[in-house]
């Protein structure tokens, strides 16, 4: 968040709406004092069913939309880091982010329709993830579980949290956020052997960021 705000403040423009949105089922509790901790002066939203990622289909955080004046989505669906990250050594090092995708962003807020960065209807409706029947019963499910754990069900919420993993096993949201109530949180060593695992498959936990930027 301290980048997104630097950026925020660099693009100093009334009409761009930086929109923040944390999926934590643990609510306020848990979001509140990340963001209060990082002071962003952009919009921040609290998400506990993760109703964004299930509205846009998003399988990973963070991943975020482009959208217009007009309301239309520009761009969808990438891995929205803001710089390169790395951790691990030798042959455990990961990298993951991009540099690439802040240029592109601060491209389309100064040139708006003339900036090459954005996409044509076609390509944004083949990149928009379709729901299949499972994938719907499986946002489902995970809003169950968090109704039965905020009412001291863990059976029941367990069970629901699992089914939804099961109907959507793709989803990393679902599998980091049953991460973040381990002692090691979402991105400790068991998400980090999982991008191991997406890595050594040759699987994407993003769609791959289709920005060439000179």
């Amino acid at each position: 968040m301290p980048v997104w705000q630097r950026i925020y403040e660099e693009l100093n423009d009334p009409n761009f709406v930086l929109i923040c949105v944390a999926e934590d089922t643990g609510g306020e509790a848990v979001a509140g004092p990340i963001f209060d901790a990082a002071a962003p002066t952009y919009v921040q939203i609290v998400d506990e069913d993760h109703r964004v990622s299930s509205a846009f289909n998003f399988v990973n955080v963070p991943s975020a939309a482009w959208i217009d004046e007009t309301g239309r989505i520009v761009r969808i669906d990438e891995g929205t880091y803001s710089m390169i990250h790395s951790f691990g050594e030798g042959e455990q090092a990961i990298t993951f982010g991009t540099d690439v995708y802040e240029p592109a962003l601060k491209d389309w807020i100064q040139s708006g329709a003339q900036s090459r960065y954005i996409q044509s209807v076609e390509t944004i409706t083949a990149q928009i993830r379709q729901h299949t029947p499972a994938q719907r019963q499986a946002d489902a499910a995970f809003c169950l579980g968090n109704l039965f754990r905020q009412h001291g069900d863990a059976a029941k919420a367990d069970h629901y949290w699992q089914l939804a993993r099961t109907l959507n096993p793709d989803s990393v949201n679902f599998i980091r956020q049953n991460l973040t109530l381990t002692e090691e949180g979402s991105a400790g060593e068991q998400f980090q052997k999982m991008m191991g695992e997406y890595v050594s498959a040759g699987r994407d936990y993003y769609r791959p960021i289709d920005i060439d930027h000179e």
